[in-house]
């Protein structure tokens, strides 16, 4: 999705720091605006009264439950991608979710990483988009198989190094700070003083720098770092 195209998502969830959490990262892709919903019957009339390219649901929500608000939007045709996010671990919810309409389900706790990737996959899906690709010189970032190339050659990165070059390709030579990954890539129970982003910084740097060409990644001390192809 390119810097221009902008996608619509709802967020129905009831704990005010998860929605908050969620919504932020959100709105700091490339041309996603928001809306919150605190409970079910909140979001009906949302759903109902918007236009959405996804909503991301909560099963366990007062007034009226996730259950009860996915039937209700299927049952108006609204074909629109349902991503629930569920505490319940037994393989039937599951199965009984998929049934009942949504795309796509997440696990409590989840990364917030990976639930962008979730999401960004089910708007593609939901517009047509087959293969999305992000490039950055000759850096490509296919966002679907979650794969990287440079100068045609596939580089191996872990989860982790593969989000964050995912995120900073999103950002080509703007000023990334640790705290903005930390936020943005783990959910609220990291360590604020943890020297995980710098390890996964100088890992990611050697894989997509290769041996004879310069750094691709610059470290700004104090500020944080800077992808400069």
């Amino acid at each position: 999705m390119g810097d221009n195209f902008l996608v619509r998502v709802l967020v129905i969830e009831d704990e005010v720091r998860l929605a908050n959490n969620v919504a932020a990262a959100l709105r700091d892709g490339p041309g996603f605006a928001v809306d919150l919903a605190e409970d079910g019957a909140i979001g009906i009339v949302l759903a109902e009264n918007q236009c959405y390219d996804l909503i991301i649901l909560d099963l366990m929500l007062p007034r009226l439950d996730g259950p009860s608000v996915l039937k209700r939007i299927r049952a108006t045709k609204d074909n629109t991608p349902v991503l629930v996010l569920t505490a319940r671990g037994e393989v039937s919810s599951k199965i009984d979710l998929l049934n009942a309409g949504a795309d796509d389900y997440l696990s409590k706790p989840f990364d917030l990483g990976e639930l962008l990737a979730r999401a960004k996959a089910l708007i593609r899906r939901g517009k047509g988009i087959a293969h999305p690709t992000l490039q950055a010189g000759d850096l490509v970032v296919n966002t679907l198989e979650q794969s990287v190339y440079r100068s045609e050659q596939c580089i191996a990165l872990s989860p982790m190094e593969y989000r964050l070059l995912e995120y900073m390709v999103h950002r080509p030579r703007v000023i990334v700070s640790k705290r903005e990954l930390l936020e943005h890539l783990y959910d609220f129970n990291w360590e604020h003083h943890s020297n995980v982003i710098e390890v996964h910084v100088s890992n990611l740097r050697k894989k997509i720098g290769g041996d004879n060409r310069l750094s691709s990644i610059e470290t700004l001390r104090g500020r944080g770092y800077r992808l400069l192809l």
